[in-house]
């Protein structure tokens, strides 16, 4: 129970059932758009840089535009579900949109790179909240018995992320100017922020009292996060991964970390409340099935495109359709899953299916070569797809089914920032084992089209860096699927607690932790 000195009542933090309206997909509509807005956004904006720095110079500080963005989105994430815990959700959803719209527009304005990449630093606080509160408005709104019949919704909204955000960038920078990769959130961030202050309705939480930040706790958190988003992003390009900078913010991430725990069990309303983790085994198993979760969305979004643009010709311009075979995929799954999970309130199978499917896909990417034909990739990445739509919404139902709606927020907050961390870990890791494949090639990746890249070069010396990228495939979905089997050992484990009522019933606490699987 919360402490009498929290600011919250302990009595309304286990019983602020909202009221689920008639109209909820209308609702879930305006959520789902501006979880689409920042989606797109990091996608539009990837491919709008070359035009960025051809404008605006400054090539060696490129990639903090991405990095930036990528530490501040992750290290606010927690501080705005938290923030959601304590005071109205809806307002401050709509304060990390206004946030992301505002900088949007300095983005768009700006006059140098220096100044760009502090925009976008403050961009991705907005997006952090963005992120962190759509999740929690969606776990607020419906009980977890009930969100499978809307999974499909959210899986639908990744699938248009992943292939629309490439194409529209592309086709806004050629036609529009890149400041237009950023002017294009305003409309679309107004429509949302218009849509949700008129059909959404939550409760501020019941409060008495004064309210205190863990201040402390935020410190060390964001300490921690960025010094594993920069060991990432740096180790194995930059620096090598034994060097002293790498070790050294390894190090300084694991003190950060143990500085943070120690804080939590102190404070009166802790970031990350302890009992989120500690209440039942369910929540820790569904934060690794996530983080192994976002390692295979995100290694094979960004490698993918490119084995297949280079081993089997495919065009640069349509990156994005390349992937989709794996987006239909997640569709279907996600909504056998879901449905199912809402008719009988079993779910225990779908991340054992996902995780077995995550495995069995992984390993067969591992195998393809340099003659392997699309038809042969595509089947694999559908199979990729198909344990993705099986895991990743339901181990957020899973670990938000496992706390008490005083904790949603902060719930959420975590389970995004497992699946991002994942992404940024699987990333570089990756990316060194990429590096290293095609060490001595005579095009590395990131300077040009990969496919046109090799045009120039001598037939014998195109097929030794097709080769060299194949086999670079490979060790990337072979690391993979040896990743995919802790997913596969924690889905194992979880325990099927029976999932909170229909909409309008006041959520029960979750079941005690039990010693052995059912």
């Amino acid at each position: 129970m919360a402490s009498p000195s929290s600011g919250l009542d302990p009595q309304a933090a286990t019983t602020d059932a909202v009221e689920v309206p008639k109209n909820v997909r209308w609702v879930l509509l305006g959520i789902m758009l501006a979880l689409l807005l920042s989606m797109l956004d990091a996608l539009i904006v990837g491919t709008a840089m070359p035009s960025v720095v051809g404008d605006l110079g400054g090539l060696n500080h490129m990639s903090w535009v991405v990095t930036g963005y990528t530490l501040a989105t992750a290290c606010s994430t927690p501080v705005w579900g938290k923030l959601g815990d304590l005071f109205n959700r809806k307002t401050v959803f709509l304060a990390a949109i206004v946030v992301f719209l505002i900088t949007s527009v300095l983005c768009g304005l700006t006059p140098s790179m220096t100044w760009l990449i502090v925009f976008r630093v403050i961009q991705g606080l907005g997006a952090g909240g963005m992120g962190a509160g759509a999740f929690a408005l969606m776990g607020a709104l419906l009980p977890p018995r009930e969100r499978g019949r809307y999974q499909g919704m959210v899986a639908a909204v990744m699938a248009i992320g992943q292939l629309g955000g490439p194409l529209l960038g592309g086709f806004v920078t050629s036609h529009l100017g890149w400041r237009w990769a950023f002017y294009i959130n305003v409309p679309i961030g107004l429509i949302c922020v218009a849509w949700c202050w008129i059909t959404l309705r939550v409760p501020a939480a019941k409060r008495h009292g004064k309210v205190t930040m863990d201040w402390c706790g935020i410190t060390f958190l964001t300490g921690a996060i960025s010094a594993v988003i920069m060991a990432a992003t740096w180790a194995g390009s930059t620096y090598a991964w034994g060097s002293w900078q790498i070790i050294t913010l390894a190090v300084l991430a694991v003190a950060l970390l143990t500085a943070f725990i120690s804080t939590e069990r102190r404070v009166a309303e802790p970031l990350m409340p302890p009992r989120i983790y500690s209440g039942h085994r369910n929540f820790p198993l569904a934060a690794v099935l996530l983080t192994v979760t976002g390692v295979a969305l995100f290694g094979s979004t960004l490698y993918l495109p490119l084995y297949q643009q280079v081993a089997q010709g495919a065009s640069a311009s349509n990156s994005g359709l390349l992937l989709l075979p794996m987006m239909i995929g997640t569709l279907i799954t996600s909504n056998i899953a879901g449905k199912v999970m809402t008719a009988t309130g079993r779910y225990r199978i779908f991340p054992i299916l996902g995780s077995v499917f995550l495995v069995a896909g992984m390993g067969l990417l591992s195998t393809m070569g340099a003659d392997t034909s699309r038809l042969a990739t595509s089947a694999y990445m559908a199979i990729v797809g198909a344990g993705t739509g099986f895991t990743l919404q339901m181990s957020n139902t899973i670990a938000q089914n496992a706390v008490e709606l005083r904790d949603i927020g902060s719930a959420s907050a975590a389970t995004n920032l497992f699946r991002n961390l994942g992404g940024s870990l699987g990333i570089a890791v990756f990316a060194s084992l990429f590096t290293g494949a095609v060490a001595g090639a005579p095009q590395q990746p990131g300077e040009g089209s990969p496919s046109g890249a090799i045009e120039h070069l001598s037939a014998a010396a195109r097929q030794t860096y097709i080769n060299d990228v194949a086999h670079a495939t490979h060790l990337i979905f072979l690391t993979g699927t040896l990743i995919a089997l802790a997913a596969l050992a924690a889905s194992v484990l979880i325990n099927e607690v029976p999932l909170r009522g229909k909409p309008g019933s006041a959520p029960a606490k979750p079941a005690e932790p039990t010693t052995a699987a059912s």
